[in-house]
């Protein structure tokens, strides 16, 4: 049974990193997210805060925070649905504070599932957990 447990752990890592490096020549490597924690119920990634993250004035541009969540959401729907190619239907976004850097963490979990649509939520907090944006989105099978 170890051996079994075994080779699906490496197989497993190994569809991380070939996951990873396709990602990085996207506009996820673009703006920088970092995976923390990720199955197929929950995700948790970060970003570093670069001055390119910010708009004019001087705080992480809604547009970042945005997708952040489009990027937590859409994994947890890529490793939940892994024979599913899937798309951000649609997507609600509440921004409740600002932010001028640092390291942003965000957490995507499901809510639910009906025919070939998953409903996501999402929440953008700072280091020190001040919640920044809350949100929600749909995600359709193609």
């Amino acid at each position: 049974m170890d051996e079994q447990r075994f080779a699906q752990q490496a197989e497993e890592a190994e569809r991380w990193l070939r996951l990873a490096e396709r990602a990085e020549e996207t506009f996820w490597g673009r703006l920088g997210c970092k995976v923390i924690q990720a199955d197929g119920s929950k995700t948790s990634i970060s970003l570093a805060i670069e001055p390119s993250h910010l708009n004019l004035l001087g705080i992480v541009h809604g547009g970042v925070l945005m997708s952040m969540m489009d990027n937590a959401m859409g994994l947890l729907v890529m490793l939940a649905e892994s024979n599913e190619r899937t798309v951000t239907a649609n997507m609600n976004t509440h921004f409740l504070a600002s932010s001028r850097g640092g390291t942003l963490i965000c957490k995507a979990e499901f809510m639910h599932r009906t025919g070939r649509t998953i409903t996501l939520q999402s929440s953008v907090t700072d280091e020190d957990g001040k919640l920044l944006a809350w949100g929600s989105g749909a995600y359709r099978m193609i």
